[in-house]
């Protein structure tokens, strides 16, 4: 999973070192505020990933010459983080900024090309526009069929975004398909153990909400062995907190209910916005399980 820590520690002293040796719009500088940005997403620190990639897209913009296609990998990277915040149509822009630049400068089936129809396709899952998500992820999809081996973690990413999509518009088989395809490669190749979590997370929401209770248990728990790895506030702890307490209140367990709600909405009101869907989501249920008692 990483030290993120160290990381940090280490991507800082790298720029420390960059910011005495290197001119302001030196690309090595901009590469090190983008680490620094990465880390901070990985860890939940939304606020302050956005400042570094801010600065390394103000570092990028203004170098000669102008590397087209790595300023679109920032612009991408931006998209990502305004979509973690919650912050849909900024990430869209950056996620459609990306394309265009890499539309005009890569071949039509380059694999980076996928990275903004991806976030374009979550962004719009998030905004309940299904079929717009779908015809992203799709296209994401062919892009990586195209140019990735069979069996590449990236591939597996797509299918899970997929099958996802296929379960809010209620097609459960549709949805148990892609995900197996996901884990098929995911448990076979190396791949980011963050990446299986999702994956495992949304085949336990998938059973779930087909109220097979036991087998979404045992997804919900894989998944959240791997993400207890994360720091204890971070994001994508409260969505499978959020997901076990759904399961455990459809069990009619619901003072094991309520304490992994209580954990979901406290990550959700330390590192989420005030009207954050999610957190606007954890609340409503953390109502549903307080009014059942």
């Amino acid at each position: 999973m990483g030290d993120y820590q160290k990381a940090l520690e280490f991507y800082e002293k790298s720029r420390q070192i960059f910011e005495k040796i290197l001119p302001p719009n030196s690309p090595d500088l901009a590469v090190s505020y983008n680490n620094i940005g990465a880390v901070f997403n990985n860890i939940g620190y939304y606020t302050k990933a956005l400042e570094c990639y801010e600065k390394s897209v103000e570092i990028k913009e203004k170098s000669q010459p102008l590397n087209q296609s790595d300023l679109a990998i920032s612009y991408n990277n931006m998209s990502q983080v305004y979509s973690n915040k919650g912050d849909y149509p900024k990430g869209l822009e950056f996620s459609k900024k990306a394309l265009e630049i890499f539309q005009e400068t890569l071949p039509p089936h380059h694999d980076l090309l996928a990275l903004p129809y991806t976030w374009s396709g979550r962004i719009y899952r998030s905004l309940k526009n299904y079929q717009e998500a779908l015809r992203y992820f799709e296209k994401a999809l062919e892009i990586r069929e195209h140019a990735l081996p069979e069996i590449h973690p990236y591939r597996a990413i797509t299918y899970s975004d997929i099958g996802d999509v296929h379960r809010l518009m209620g097609d459960y088989e549709k949805a148990l398909t892609y995900h197996k395809k996901a884990l098929n490669i995911q448990e076979n190749v190396k791949c980011n153990p963050l990446h299986c979590a999702t994956t495992y997370t949304n085949l336990g929401e998938t059973y779930r909400e087909m109220k097979d209770y036991p087998t979404a248990l045992i997804y919900f728990q894989e998944g959240l062995k791997i993400r207890e790895k994360l720091p204890k506030n971070h994001p994508d702890l409260a969505v499978i907190y959020h997901n076990m307490a759904k399961l455990y209140f459809s069990t009619g367990q619901h003072n094991i209910a309520m304490q992994y709600i209580q954990l979901a909405v406290d990550i959700g009101q330390e590192k989420l916005c005030a009207t954050h869907a999610q957190l606007l989501e954890y609340r409503e249920t953390f109502e549903k399980i307080r009014g059942s008692n």
